[in-house]
């Protein structure tokens, strides 16, 4: 072999041609016309080339980015635009109306604002990053502007291989913005699980089990619906809502679980909601809207009962029906009573009839208003209930026996044989009986002995109070219903004793504050409630003022935190009711006694101050009836009698300088009579 192939001459001249070599010549092989690259970086270059120099990695980055950048600039709002204008379209509430539109026009605003916020965060970095590398190229030439454009490349290429792994639809964690993922849930496959655990589902019948739509979220929180298997009925999975929220690791307050009563549904479909917070229903004291109001429209309006977990306002419409509050002491059952009695307060055309079983100033600004007001439950104060409950109910009797002879003669002004609102204005108005206090005047009924009502006999048989009172509460709900009567009775202590079946179940609504068993909560709700999924008794010690609500409704209960009216502000509402009765002439009864009452004696009071004003001006601090005649310019005999009115009592004698000692009047007898009227 020639040393020409082991030593190469790589000396180049161009001058003159190279010199001969002497030997055999052989063809030098290509792969030592240049130097051989490192492995590592020839693989390197391999992959490069096979990939396209990564360029698709790279335009992917920027696509992602792109989208990226117009998921953020939109932020969810054109769904929740869309959503509220479909809501919108399907209610037929006008209040939940007026609500929708606001929320669409409050949507469209911060949708304004993020989007100029978000466009102006952008292009302050987009002018930061082009002013950097162009001062970067100015000052550093080709070697800045060749890593800039580099680290562009390798910017766009990071994005473009990152997350390029998917996961299936069913084990991915629930991950939507703004939504926080439930704890222990990350899809459908893992709230069947849980239903599993809750003893709602068996394993066998896991492929059965369907979560229809997904998990998806639903304010601050997140819903499912759930179709159980076939020949399981959603009452058999609502009944179990404590064992599902262990099994979710969750508080009973976070829950709702109910039957799906939409068109769509069927017997075996349930609503799940759960809230993100484990206290859904904190926060400060919320003032009822009553307070400021100067009229409701009771009729029309509703009674504005306070939020729900989802912050929503929620309404009650008490008209054609009655309603039982009940539950523990000290947990807020007064104040969402007092709810109900300030709307109606407000509203001129709503009589209110008041029976509370102890004396007290929980409803005394009441009595400026109250057709009228019994308080107490003694035998004597239980004998008059008796009294005011049947000549109540005859009342309204004949109220139906007129609204029929109008059906007769005018058809048109009772189109469905009830009282319409016009009627209601022309005085057939609704008729409120509050009842606090049941179990009291239970109690007092139960020691109190009368002859049965249909007993005309001359020895009539003295039974216990106890049943005739509750019959003859339930006889009102039931005979006065279609002419707007509307019992609200309102009890602490629900057990069968003071919450009578016979009662609760012609109370069509009913609401239940926190209860220790789930037996008082069905003595309360009714069974049926409790089975649905309602669980007072799972509230908490510090769950003052949450209350669920049953109005018998297909979509059932609800969980509420209450409004608050404070004692003093109700006595401000009463006394605007009180002038709202006096100027459309609705005032009656007691509290229309009580005005004229009061009317006298302020008259009698400003008649006696004049009196004392004349003995002021004279300087006296006695005067005789004739000095009282002329300077009031009235008869002495209309001036005695007034004063005698008023309660003044006149002394024997009085001294007045330059007439010894006459009869007339002095300034105690005045003073004493105003301090008394």
């Amino acid at each position: 072999m020639s040393t020409a192939f082991e030593h190469p001459h790589l000396t180049l001249v161009t001058e003159q041609p190279p010199a001969p070599l002497e030997g055999v010549v052989v063809e030098k092989p290509a792969a030592v016309e240049k130097a051989a690259l490192p492995a590592w970086l020839e693989a390197a270059v391999d992959h490069a080339k096979d990939h396209h120099l990564y360029a698709p990695l790279a335009s992917r980055g920027y696509r992602r980015l792109a989208a990226r950048w117009l998921d953020r600039y939109r932020d969810d709002y054109p769904h929740m635009i869309s959503t509220a204008r479909q809501t919108l379209a399907a209610s037929e509430d006008v209040a939940e109306h007026a609500a929708l539109e606001q929320r669409k026009t409050d949507l469209r605003q911060a949708y304004k604002r993020h989007r100029l916020i978000y466009s102006t965060k952008t292009g302050m970095w987009g002018i930061t990053a082009a002013t950097a590398t162009t001062a970067g190229t100015l000052s550093g030439g080709f070697w800045v502007t060749l890593a800039a454009g580099l680290g562009a490349y390798l910017y766009g290429i990071r994005h473009g291989v990152a997350d390029e792994q998917t996961t299936p639809v069913a084990a991915a964690p629930l991950a939507v913005a703004g939504v926080a993922a439930p704890s222990g849930v990350r899809g459908a496959d893992d709230l069947i699980t849980t239903l599993i655990k809750a003893g709602i589902v068996t394993e066998g019948r896991r492929a059965e089990t369907r979560i229809l739509g997904g998990i998806r979220p639903d304010g601050p929180g997140w819903a499912a619906t759930i179709e159980l298997p076939e020949g399981m009925k959603a009452i058999e999975a609502t009944s179990k809502v404590g064992e599902l929220a262990s099994a979710l690791r969750k508080k009973g307050l976070q829950l709702e679980c109910k039957p799906d009563s939409s068109e769509a549904a069927h017997e075996g479909m349930v609503r799940l909601w759960v809230a993100d917070s484990p206290t859904p229903f904190a926060g400060s004291k919320v003032h009822s809207e009553l307070i400021d109001a100067p009229r409701w429209h009771f009729w029309r309006d509703g009674i504005p009962l306070g939020m729900d977990a989802r912050q929503a306002r929620q309404v009650l419409r008490l008209i054609w029906s009655s309603m039982l509050i009940g539950g523990l002491q000290d947990y807020g059952k007064s104040y969402l009573a007092r709810l109900i009695a300030a709307a109606a307060a407000l509203d001129p055309t709503v009589r209110i009839i008041v029976i509370t079983g102890k004396t007290g100033p929980d409803w005394a600004p009441l009595k400026q208003i109250a057709h009228r007001y019994i308080a107490g439950s003694d035998p004597d104060t239980i004998r008059e209930i008796f009294g005011l409950m049947t000549s109540t109910i005859e009342e309204m009797q004949a109220r139906g026996v007129e609204l029929d002879q109008l059906f007769e003669k005018e058809p048109h002004k009772v189109p469905e044989g009830k009282i319409t609102p016009e009627l209601a204005e022309a005085g057939m108005g609704p008729v409120l009986l509050i009842v606090e206090e049941l179990q009291e005047l239970l109690d007092g009924a139960a020691v109190t002995k009368m002859a049965m009502p249909d007993d005309e006999s001359d020895n009539p048989r003295m039974v216990s109070a106890k049943a005739p009172l509750v019959d003859i509460f339930a006889r009102f709900n039931r005979l006065t219903r279609y002419v707007l009567g509307m019992g609200l009775y309102i009890t602490q202590r629900p057990d069968a004793g003071s919450v009578p079946t016979e009662l609760r179940d012609v109370c069509i609504k009913r609401a239940s504050f926190r209860t220790k068993t789930r037996n008082s909560s069905e003595m309360v709700l009714g069974e049926e409630a409790v089975k649905a999924g309602a669980t007072p008794h799972a509230l908490l010690e510090s769950s003052k003022g949450i209350f669920v609500l049953d109005e018998g409704a297909e979509d059932g209960y609800r969980t509420l935190r209450g409004d608050v009216i404070d004692l003093p502000d109700f006595a401000k509402i009463c006394e605007r009711g009180k002038q709202l009765r006096i100027t459309a002439g609705t005032l009656s009864g007691d509290a229309l006694n009580r005005y004229e009452y009061q009317a006298l004696a302020d008259e009698q009071r400003a008649f006696v101050a004049s009196c004392l004003h004349v003995m002021n001006e004279m300087g006296r601090h006695a005067i005789h009836i004739d000095e009282l005649a002329t300077a009031l310019n009235m008869p002495a005999g209309e001036i005695g009698d007034a004063l005698r009115a008023a309660g003044v009592v006149r002394p024997d004698k009085v001294e007045i300088p330059g007439k010894g000692r006459v009869r007339g009047y002095d300034a105690d007898c005045l003073m004493a009579a105003i301090k008394n009227l």
